[in-house]
């Protein structure tokens, strides 16, 4: 068996071979020998996500959330020539400092975009988590090698595509590893790749983030979440950055890491030589891992997307609900593992901070409908009207939703106690990731009303029904006057990263950002 398959619109690293240093020339070929050409449809989606992925962290800033805030100071602190900017601000600063603050701003709202790792057409489903939190890696990488925003896309779409497809054949949270370990994994080599290392110093790279660094999901664990959930991506990045640049310089890590019999890999799923899995990597075309890449429609957990789904179908099919918020008797959800363990957890009943209220679902849909009740009586005659679309404009969950007020809010923690939420089981459970299978169940007025089964919400890579722009240029506007006095010549700036000239792109950050007051 040939140890790598290499095509013009995929590469094949066979575990047999060694992945790591495979990688390393996929990144290479990929960011600087003509390797990549992603069709359209691939630059647009990422586009939307890396805006998205901005305006979150601004927006974050802007409200002084706590990490980001401390992240961004830090940063600050290490000036250096020929460096990168922080959000916000025109100072050179050192790039791994740089990446740590702006990926921790993106990150704090747990509000952008999400895989689940699931590509049936090659059998790769392990499930794993990941999001886009990466992408401060290849802007900062080519502010700091003098290239233009046309790579610096190209950097997000090689990054996401090495995240994605690890994502999809190997299931960190199942060995109770954090799945932002992916993501450390891919801003290694992208960084190195814009920076000009060689495959073998990526390797090395790779080898020593694994050897030194991997984050166990005790940060994700107990009843009240801490800034390390957050900044988890942003830490990680920042080592994986270190071991890079450590790399380059020619420290040699351990080699042949994903054959390493004493690494994460063959550590929990054994073999007799080889890594446990395939590895495929587009080169070109549209079947990139970011097509299959999820937007949240605002601020919640994205496995309580499903639920949001189910209460806003039945609030349009069955406008009477919100006729009298005290006929509500009865809200039942149902839905799969692992959404039941992580937002479902008894503890996330009563979050007292935001970080734990956008993991629990019986706040994220009290809240929903709390907002649904405040409309519909503001419209005088007692019900939304619209489409779906514009339920998720009207309804969408922002930052001031998760304010301390907000989370102790006396309608919403009624609303929370007529929720029950359930395990649906192997029914459900063989359904993700395909989907997010959920369904509710409403009894208000006498009479219940059920959704039926939810699979693909809108946001979700697989639905073909919401308008997906229109409500992100809705979280856009919203997120953008959060952060900016201003944002429409800066949501168009994001917007247009492609089409940035190296001098533009080095400037990309140089614009105020608002100081709203002390969010927590």
């Amino acid at each position: 068996m040939l140890s790598s398959t290499t095509t013009d619109s995929v590469v094949v690293l066979r575990r047999d071979s060694n992945q790591a240093l495979g990688i390393g020339q996929f990144a290479v070929e990929f960011l600087n020998e003509g390797g990549a050409a992603p069709a359209p449809e691939v630059r647009e989606r990422t586009t939307m996500f890396w805006t998205d992925s901005v305006l979150c962290g601004l927006s974050a800033l802007a409200l002084g959330t706590n990490a980001p805030a401390v992240l961004r100071a830090e940063a600050l602190e290490y000036p250096r020539a020929g460096g990168v900017p922080v959000f916000g601000d025109d100072a050179s600063v050192a790039p791994e400092k740089a990446i740590l603050a702006n990926c921790a701003a993106v990150r704090e709202w747990d509000s952008n975009g999400t895989n689940f790792g699931y590509n049936p057409t090659l059998g790769h489903t392990a499930g794993e988590f990941g999001h886009n939190d990466f992408y401060a890696v290849p802007v900062a990488a080519a502010q700091a090698s003098g290239r233009d925003g046309a790579s610096a896309l190209l950097g997000m779409i090689c990054l996401d595509e090495i995240r994605g497809r690890l994502a999809e054949v190997f299931s960190l949270k199942s060995y109770k590893i954090d799945h932002v370990v992916h993501g450390a994994i891919a801003s290694a080599a992208t960084y190195g790749a814009m920076l000009g290392a060689t495959p073998e110093q990526i390797e090395s790279a790779i080898g020593m983030f694994v050897a030194h660094f991997i984050p166990w999901r005790a940060i994700r664990a107990g009843k009240q979440l801490s800034d390390s959930k957050g900044a988890s991506a942003a830490i990680s990045t920042e080592a994986a950055i270190v071991c890079m640049q450590r790399s380059m310089r020619g420290f040699l890590g351990p080699r042949d890491i994903f054959r390493n019999p004493e690494a994460i890999w063959r550590q929990f799923e054994p073999t007799d030589g080889p890594a446990p899995f395939d590895l495929h990597l587009s080169r070109a075309g549209d079947d990139f891992a970011v097509m299959g890449m999820h937007f949240k429609l605002g601020l919640y957990e994205h496995q309580s997307a499903g639920a949001l789904q189910g209460v806003i179908d039945l609030l349009l099919a069955h406008p009477a609900i919100l006729a009298d918020p005290a006929g509500l008797e009865s809200i039942k959800i149902v839905a799969y593992e692992p959404a039941f363990g992580i937002i479902g957890d008894p503890a996330k009943r009563d979050p007292r901070t935001r970080q734990s209220a956008d993991h629990s679902m019986v706040y994220i849909v009290s809240t929903l409908l709390r907002k649904a009740f405040d409309v519909a009586g503001q419209s005088g005659v007692g019900t939304l009207g619209g489409s779906g679309d514009e339920m998720w404009k009207r309804l969408m969950l922002v930052p001031a939703d998760y304010a301390p007020d907000a989370i102790d809010h006396p309608e919403t923690r009624r609303l929370m106690e007529k929720i029950s939420f359930e395990h649906g089981g192997p029914e459900y459970d063989s359904r993700y990731p395909d989907g997010i299978p959920t369904s509710v169940v409403v009894r208000a007025g006498g009479e219940t009303h059920d959704s039926g089964l939810v699979m693909y919400p809108a946001g979700h890579a697989r639905n073909t029904t919401a308008d997906l722009r229109g409500i992100l240029q809705e979280k856009f506007a919203r997120l953008g006057g959060l952060a900016l006095d201003e944002p429409g010549p800066i949501i168009e700036r994001l917007n247009g990263v492609a089409q940035l000239s190296a001098s533009g792109l080095k400037d990309l950050y140089d614009f105020t950002i608002a100081d709203r007051g002390r969010f927590d």
